[in-house]
């Protein structure tokens, strides 16, 4: 399985401009698009159901053509699901740290 970075995603308290918030988990995101460096800030509300880890430690996001694939034997801490239309994540647990794979559909 191929994986192309994406972004690498850090938590944060502060509030960014262009904030993006998905409602389904309760979390505020920035467009990692609109960063040189391929930033994405997260900020969680009271409430965010994603596990700890992925709430206090920074993760790396690699785009894959095939999630389901690219999960097979992996550690996932959370399951795939569609935070904005058209585009499918996943975390896994992988070094110690989270890593999240993304699945753009055409």
């Amino acid at each position: 399985m191929t994986r192309e970075f994406h972004h690498v995603g850090f938590p944060s308290a502060q509030k960014r401009p262009d904030e993006i918030y998905l409602e389904s988990v309760k979390l505020y995101i920035t467009d990692a698009g609109k960063s040189p460096n391929r930033i994405e800030w997260l900020r969680a509300e009271p409430g965010c159901p994603f596990p700890e880890v992925m709430k206090t430690k920074a993760h790396v996001a690699y785009k894959v053509e095939n999630l389901e694939e690219a999960l097979k034997g992996q550690q996932v801490i959370w399951p795939p699901f569609e935070p904005l239309p058209g585009i499918r994540v996943a975390f896994i647990l992988e070094e110690e740290a989270p890593v999240e794979f993304l699945e753009f559909k055409s």
